[in-house]
Parts: structure tokens; sequence; C-alpha cells
């Protein structure tokens, strides 16, 4: 019982203290001027790093080596990162100056009883913040995107767009619409990535007679909108097959934008067919058919489906009797 009244009576003891240290006018001014200092410490830190992102941005969109893109990108989202780790570390340091200028006096149990006090706080009061930090933080070591990719977030159904920037606390994207949409980083489940930042489809189409086939194709590329958000690469014929007598396999590969797939996989699908349908004489026997067609995806999935052919599996063939026809 004793010992109890006495822990009460100096835990009461430190806080009187520490309220008496730091709630006076000297203390709270130099308070006001240690995190005025690191605040602006840390803008000019932010503008002078926000510059050179800028230029290497730049030099990235320029760069036609895609290895040389990714690599000044990951630069580029480790400065963007940076800057908040450093006006965090500013503020912090800030603090611990203004502890040490105004209780140099301080004893240790004082600075405990402050501590846990302050723990407490931070606690109740950012505890999702802190969230946001520890996933941010996974997150950014394991290098799930970085500026200038165009991501897929889960499990959002419908939320994709570019990366414009990214803290440890959250991630601002661009959607294709023009939005500017901030996601916290604890919300983030899961990243679906771009890895070029385009969709490439192919379509598969056979032809009674090449020559019209080919036609087809170049007059479907003059009626489909072309851009950066649209239409990247136009259809470009990249194999002709001939797979029977007066019977040809036209495989024609296109990009787009990420979202924008449908102008391929739909409108370039019903131009074709609606072309075909002008012509004097039918030459579209079969198709489109629309597929995707990366080439980093093949490259990975042959390796398996090889693999899985080694093997064969058997299939027995039942025969089984005919039902008779109801009624008779």
């Amino acid at each position: 019982m004793y010992f109890a009244t006495d822990q009460l009576a100096a835990a009461d003891n430190v806080i009187t203290r520490l309220t008496e240290g730091i709630l006076n006018w000297r203390s709270l001014l130099s308070l006001a001027v240690c995190l005025g200092l690191a605040l602006l410490i840390g803008r000019i830190i932010a503008w002078l790093l926000r510059r050179v992102v800028t230029i290497i941005g730049t030099r990235a969109d320029k760069s036609q080596n895609l290895h040389t893109v990714n690599r000044l990108r990951r630069i580029e989202t480790f400065l963007v990162l940076s800057i908040a780790v450093i006006r965090m570390g500013l503020i912090l340091f800030g603090l611990y100056f203004w502890w040490q200028l105004n209780h140099t006096t301080a004893q240790p149990s004082a600075l405990i009883g402050a501590s846990a006090i302050a723990l407490f706080f931070l606690t109740a009061g950012i505890g999702p913040i802190l969230r946001d930090l520890a996933s941010g933080s996974v997150m950014m070591a394991e290098q799930w995107y970085g500026v200038g990719d165009h991501v897929r977030l889960e499990p959002f159904a419908d939320l994709q767009g570019v990366v414009e920037r990214v803290t440890l606390r959250s991630t601002r994207i661009r959607g294709l619409n023009g939005e500017i949409i901030w996601v916290n980083n604890q919300n983030i489940q899961g990243v679906r990535i771009a890895p070029r930042g385009i969709r490439t489809i192919a379509l598969e189409l056979f032809v009674t007679n090449r020559q019209a086939g080919e036609q087809l194709i170049d007059d479907t590329n003059a009626r489909l909108p072309v851009g950066s958000l649209l239409l990247v690469s136009p259809l470009a014929i990249i194999e002709i097959a001939q797979a029977g007598d007066s019977l040809w396999q036209i495989t024609a590969v296109g990009e787009t934008a990420p979202g924008r797939e449908w102008l391929i996989e739909k409108s370039a699908v019903e131009l074709i067919q609606h072309l075909d349908e002008q012509l004097p004489k039918s030459v579209l026997a079969h198709g489109p058919l629309a597929r995707y067609a990366d080439k980093e995806a093949e490259k990975r999935f042959k390796r398996t489906i090889t693999n899985a052919r080694k093997k064969p599996v058997k299939r027995k063939i039942v025969t089984r009797p005919r039902r008779p026809l109801v009624g008779n």
C-alpha cells in the first residue's frame, strides 16, 4: 500500500515538473522557433530535390532505352521518397534540440516519464499514420512500384492510373480521366503494374485474299484514334501464314494505353467486320480474334507450357450407348 502511494506521488511529481518546464512562454517560444527552422530547411531541401526530380524525369522521357528509363524512374522515386524522410527527420531533430536546450538538467526519470507520455499520445493519436508508414516502408523496400509506373491497386476494382508521387504515408495517382487519387499505403493490398506502361494486343484473322486482308488492316488503322491515351501504336502485321488453299492467317499487333484495350478488342474488330461487309466480295473467313501479346509474358509461360507437354495426360475415351428418343 505504501509502495503504491509512493509510486503515485513520484509520477505526480514527474508530471508536475514536466508541466512547469514545458508550459511556459520561453519553452513554447523556443519550440516554435525550432519547429519553424526545421520546416523552413525542409521546404528548401524539398524544393532543391524536386528540381533534381524534374531534370531526371525529363531525361527519362527523352531516353529510348527501356533499361535506362526504369533506372531513372527508380532514382526519381527514391528522391521523391527521401523528401518526406528528410522533412520528418528534421522535425524530430528540432524536437530533440528543443528538449536539450530547455532541459539540460532534467533527471533521467523525467526523461523516461516524458517519453512514456509522448508514446501514449503518439500511439493513441497517430496510430493510423504509423501503420501507413510501416506499410509504405515495406513497399518501398521491396520496390513494388515507382513514379511513372501505371498501376492498378487492389482491392479497389477501378482504381488505376500513373503514379505521380510516393511517400511513406501515401501514394498519389493520376487516372486516365485526369482525376488525382490519394491512397493511404495501409489500404494497398496488392499492385498490378503494366511493365512498359502499355498494353499489347494481337488480332488473328483468316482471309481468302491476302492483299485484301492487308488492306483491311490499313483501312482499320485509318479509322482508329491515335494518341498517348488512346492507340499508342497502330496495328502492324507481324506474320502472314498460308493456312490452306486460298486461306491466309494474318497476325496484327497494336498497343494501347492501359484501360483503352477496347480500342482493339472491340472497336478494331467491329471495324474490320464492317469494312469486310462493304467489299463486293467478303474476304473474311474467320475472326478477328483478340488476345494479349506481351513478349515477356509469352517468354515466361513458354517454359511452363513446354514442361507440361513432356508428360502428356492420357485420357480414356468412353463410349456411351445412345439414349432412345422420347416417344419412341
